[in-house]
């Protein structure tokens, strides 16, 4: 089974099983790691923004229009930020390295 690890808010590393066919968020969820995910997944927020670590970036599937404009609200952006819920792992992806942002934007909260 794929594994990944995920960086944390204070660089405390976190490896776990990366299960084919679920997102990272999933994942996170499942293991435990603050990763927010509002929107559930449903690419209506950008609370599960992570940092692809820029030496796998390449090994992921360009982002879709609409996951780039949900980027554009989050917190922290960068030139390596995916939506959690977008990276579906794969095989190829065993290894993947996802940075925790160290805030989120939800815009999903009544205010």
């Amino acid at each position: 089974m794929p594994t990944m690890t995920f960086i944390d808010h204070d660089g405390k590393r976190h490896e776990v099983d990366a299960p084919v066919g679920l997102s990272v968020l999933e994942i996170a969820h499942r293991n435990k790691i603050d990763l927010e995910g509002a929107c559930e997944g449903s690419l209506a927020c950008s609370t599960c923004h992570v940092v692809v670590d820029p030496e796998d970036i390449d090994r992921l599937a360009e982002p879709s229009e609409d996951e780039e404009d949900m980027l554009d609200l989050a917190f922290g952006l960068t030139r390596t930020s995916r939506l959690g819920c977008q990276i579906i792992i794969t095989e190829e992806l065993d290894g993947l390295t996802v940075r925790l942002p160290t805030g989120t934007r939800n815009m999903m909260i009544d205010k």
